[in-house]
């Protein structure tokens, strides 16, 4: 493996771990923001799950800028969402505002699942792409892992929770400038912007029959237009709105019915 497939993978899985990182981070905070602000249990819920609403959003709509304006461009954007999405979120001065944050940041790891698996299928070389696809699932699991130990070392101090959030922004910035320097996909060189010649020059850096990767690319892309879209869209009708009342199960009214629930059996111990 060259040096720009090592720096390619290191973004790749950096992407990776963005994702479990500010999924996670909010199990620290949750707590400590209902008593900053005093919130009920539906507007704690809805601030806490309101990120999920995002991250919906995100993974329905994310293609759209990544056909438009490029795999790369978009993931480099995400980034910066990410980014905003952290400190926005770490110097919240209410709840509403914090929300809007966090509703970014949902959007951004939406984005991110969509998009930074297509980048890997179009830009690592088969040979090398399965362990570049690891990289990104284990650094999602790492992300996670990584929020709980720096919520629990952040814990306990004036504001540990705009810390915690606060946490995010730098890999986010590493991960932002790191896209500066990784190419953009051929697939997406050939077929939205037509552009072969800057295509070979990517291809060439990992295959060494590029004329063989680029008629590769094509033929596939036309077996992709000569299929129904019909069938897909069929199979996701019915999961979709199955997947957001979920979500809306575990914001703020899934929270009111816990708490309606606790009562009842406090209320049956007590009184029999």
């Amino acid at each position: 493996m060259n040096n720009k497939l090592i720096l390619w993978s290191i973004t790749v899985g950096l992407g990776g771990f963005l994702f479990g990182l500010d999924t996670a981070v909010i199990s620290g905070a949750e707590l400590e923001i209902q008593k900053l602000w005093n919130l009920d249990s539906w507007t704690h819920g809805l601030a806490v799950a309101i990120a999920l609403y995002g991250t919906v959003i995100g993974a329905a709509f994310g293609g759209i800028p990544a056909d438009k304006y490029g795999r790369k461009n978009t993931l480099l954007w995400i980034g910066i969402l990410f980014f905003l999405s952290s400190v926005g979120a770490a110097i919240a001065s209410g709840v509403n505002m914090f929300m809007v944050f966090r509703f970014i940041g949902g959007l951004s790891i939406g984005a991110s699942s969509v998009v930074a698996p297509v980048y890997i299928s179009e830009i690592a070389p088969p040979k090398y792409r399965g362990r570049m696809v690891i990289s990104f699932q284990a650094n999602i699991v790492f992300g996670i892992l990584i929020a709980y130990v720096s919520n629990y070392l952040l814990q306990g101090g004036a504001d540990s929770w705009r810390w915690m959030l606060g946490v995010v922004a730098f890999p986010s910035l590493l991960f932002s400038v790191l896209m500066l320097f990784t190419p953009e996909t051929p697939r997406w060189l050939l077929l939205y912007k037509g552009d072969e010649a800057k295509a070979r020059e990517v291809l060439a850096i990992t295959e060494e029959n590029v004329s063989g990767a680029v008629d590769e690319i094509m033929v596939s892309a036309k077996q992709e237009a000569s299929s129904s879209t019909d069938k897909l869209f069929r199979k996701i009708l019915l999961p979709t709105p199955i997947g957001l009342f979920i979500l809306f199960l575990q914001s703020g009214f899934g929270n009111q019915c816990g708490d309606l629930l606790c009562a009842s059996h406090f209320r049956n111990d007590r009184f029999g």
